[in-house]
């Protein structure tokens, strides 16, 4: 089961003629929605609205077959952020977060609700703020001990915070804590990569950082996956008719993950195991359902059935794979077993 825990708020959305439309969003609810559509299990942590919109995300997830954790609504209004589109469609937010109610829950209350059949626990997004980030790292330490691999997409919002510093340290606290992470060159730059060129920020981080594996997604330029084995790289497939890119990073984590689901590597250890193969698959799933999704108006996550397709259609380019690092791949965090021998002699002298 993939657990998300994060925000679920309304993106008011300035259209052509100057007005806007309301679209049911946010980062973490989107990857829910996503992942549910690639046929994955989910649970959404954080409470809903009493609202008019809160009725609409009970809808929108309930028609996703997404699991409500929390058993009540906030009396707490639903989020909003303000988007406004780039001539290449690309969106920027301002954001209304005071006293919401995806932030309505204590981080011991949303522990509790931690399911047993948890396999991965997702956040990220508005869940890293400052304000927020000490109570987002008590539910990550408990979904680990848990034995959940966990996923966190940094996604900085600058807007949201004032204090750009303080939010970035908060969010480098987290992704210390995560085994997979996706990242853009636009985090990256929050983060104080600037300066760098964005795959060699990503080597450093994963460097710095004990994780298994980085998603660095380049927009029009495609993504790269980094493990300590191999840098794989896939560019965009060419045609695609951009609408707008909102929703485009969920659905590609949300891809993601399904691949490595389906190839049985989503557990710290098998995440570390994975060869070439099952991560050249995950990659082309995930910018497989990026590109759908940035052929339609807002966020809309394709299903399975329609990433399946559009990987036989032979659109997608060949994803290349350069190895690098340590021979067995593996995090510190997850060294190799000892040899037998070398077990045989610790036996040996433990007696």
């Amino acid at each position: 089961m993939v657990v998300t825990f994060g925000e679920a708020l309304v993106d008011m959305i300035e259209m052509p003629d100057g007005r806007f439309a309301a679209a049911l969003g946010g980062a973490v609810c989107n990857f829910a929605v996503a992942a549910a559509r690639q046929q994955m299990d989910v649970t959404y942590l954080n409470p809903l609205s009493q609202d008019s919109f809160g009725q609409g995300f009970a809808r929108l997830l309930a028609q996703a077959g997404i699991h409500l954790a929390s058993p009540t609504r906030s009396a707490r209004p639903t989020s909003l952020a303000i988007v406004t589109l780039d001539a290449d469609g690309s969106p920027s937010y301002a954001f209304h977060r005071e006293c919401v109610a995806d932030r309505d829950i204590a981080p011991a209350q949303a522990c509790a609700m931690l399911p047993p059949s948890m396999s991965l626990f997702h956040t990220g997004g508005l869940a890293l703020v400052p304000d927020d980030i000490d109570a987002t790292l008590a539910v990550i330490a408990a979904a680990a001990a848990a034995g959940a691999l966990v996923s966190i997409d940094a996604n900085l919002r600058p807007r949201v915070c004032g204090d750009l510093p303080s939010y970035a340290a908060g969010v480098r606290r987290a992704l210390a804590l995560a085994h997979l992470i996706k990242v853009s060159e636009e985090d990256l730059l929050h983060l104080g990569y600037g300066g760098m060129a964005p795959l060699g920020a990503a080597r450093m981080l994963l460097d710095t950082l004990d994780v298994s594996l980085i998603a660095l997604t380049l927009g029009a330029q495609g993504a790269v996956l980094l493990s300590r084995r191999a840098c794989i790289t896939l560019g965009a497939p060419e045609g695609i008719d951009v609408v707008d890119t909102v929703g485009c990073g969920d659905s590609f984590l949300a891809g993601l993950v399904a691949s490595l689901a389906a190839d049985g590597a989503l557990s710290a250890a098998a995440l570390d195991d994975a060869d070439d193969a099952v991560l050249e698959r995950a990659l082309c799933h995930g910018v497989a359902a990026a590109s759908l999704n940035a052929m339609r108006q807002g966020c809309q996550p394709p299903g399975a059935a329609d990433v399946a397709q559009f990987l036989a259609s032979g659109a997608m380019p060949q994803p290349r794979t350069e190895k690098t690092g340590t021979s067995d791949g593996r995090s510190p965090r997850h060294p190799a077993p000892p040899a037998a021998d070398a077990q045989v002699a610790q036996v040996a002298q433990r007696a």
